[in-house]
């Protein structure tokens, strides 16, 4: 079995080119490095050095095995600090935002989740462009926010943003509408709601409606935007109420609607991708970064539990 100096060693001699330099480097004799480095070679089965009177490379089986040791001693080196971080913590308290829909369905399993561990979740629930703002400024230490397909979100450089869950956007039709018998809904049918009234989010810039509005500019017709909202429930009320048509995510579908049909839409640019953004350890500053990681795991956690209690994600 591997030994991790045997890694700490290869690494030192690839960043310092001898032997000599690595002992120096590690704070070990050179005998030391020598065994290490032969042990790790009779594992292998090759020579992982190449040796001159002006210094030593890694042969490509070196290479080949430093870009691993490197990833191992990471998460190794990372492992510990963790551990440390969290015995000398006491309690933390995390900045998280996230938009509504989210904090409705994920926000109760992420706190309880992360209390558990001694963190504590100071929330804040906003729009999309304002979380973004947030970020960026590091007024939040994390959030949830959501984009569509080509569409980017204006993240500064130092912000990560990992996929969480992609979500579906359906469409909403008032019982009894032409199109509300058929199970799903693909472009053809769409694009046949031109002439229908629209619910809009108050925004302007908002993904969702961005992706439905181009969809049919691409088509050749501009929709008829009715009413603004950011509430679903006033997107559902109004079309029970035969008012309005309108696209709503299905994360936001908790229960059944009377007097609406929610249908798929069977093409790839209608869904939304969620996505937590943290800003990087040297950024963040302050915030240690293994609280960051439990919150941002916890997150993952809380979708994961979505996606298995309400079926794939399309």
């Amino acid at each position: 079995m591997a030994d991790l100096r045997q890694f700490e060693a290869l690494r030192a001699v690839h960043a310092e080119g001898s032997v000599t330099a690595a002992a120096r480097r590690l704070g070990w004799g050179q005998p030391t490095v020598d065994y290490h480095l032969k042990n790790l070679e009779q594992l292998v089965g090759s020579p992982v050095l190449v040796r001159t009177p002006r210094g030593s490379r890694l042969t490509p089986v070196g290479m080949l095995l430093l870009e691993r040791a490197q990833q191992i001693l990471t998460l190794s080196e990372r492992a510990i600090g963790d551990a440390r971080e969290f015995s000398q913590l006491g309690r933390v308290r995390l900045r998280f935002g996230t938009f509504a829909t989210a904090a409705a369905t994920i926000l109760p399993f992420v706190a309880g989740s992360v209390g558990d561990l001694g963190i504590e979740i100071d929330a804040t629930v906003e729009e999309v462009p304002a979380l973004v703002d947030r970020v960026n400024r590091h007024a939040l230490d994390a959030a949830l926010v959501y984009t569509v397909p080509g569409y980017e979100l204006p993240f500064r450089p130092g912000v990560e943003a990992m996929e969480v869950y992609r979500d579906p956007l359906m469409l909403a039709l008032p019982a009894g509408h032409p199109l509300a018998s058929r199970p799903v809904i693909d472009l053809a049918a769409l694009l046949s709601l031109r002439d229908e009234r629209w619910l809009f989010a108050t925004s302007v810039d908002d993904a969702i409606d961005r992706v439905v509005a181009d969809t049919f500019a691409a088509d050749g017709h501009a929709l008829d935007v009715a009413i603004r909202s950011d509430d679903f429930q006033v997107l559902l009320g109004m079309t029970a109420a035969r008012m309005v048509v309108g696209i709503i995510p299905r994360l936001a579908t908790t229960a059944e609607h009377p007097g609406i049909v929610l249908r798929p839409i069977d093409d790839p640019s209608f869904v939304r991708t969620v996505l937590v953004a943290t800003s990087s350890p040297e950024d963040a500053g302050r915030r240690p970064p293994a609280a960051v990681r439990q919150l941002v795991a916890a997150v993952r956690d809380g979708f994961a539990a979505v996606r298995v209690g309400r079926g794939p994600a399309l």
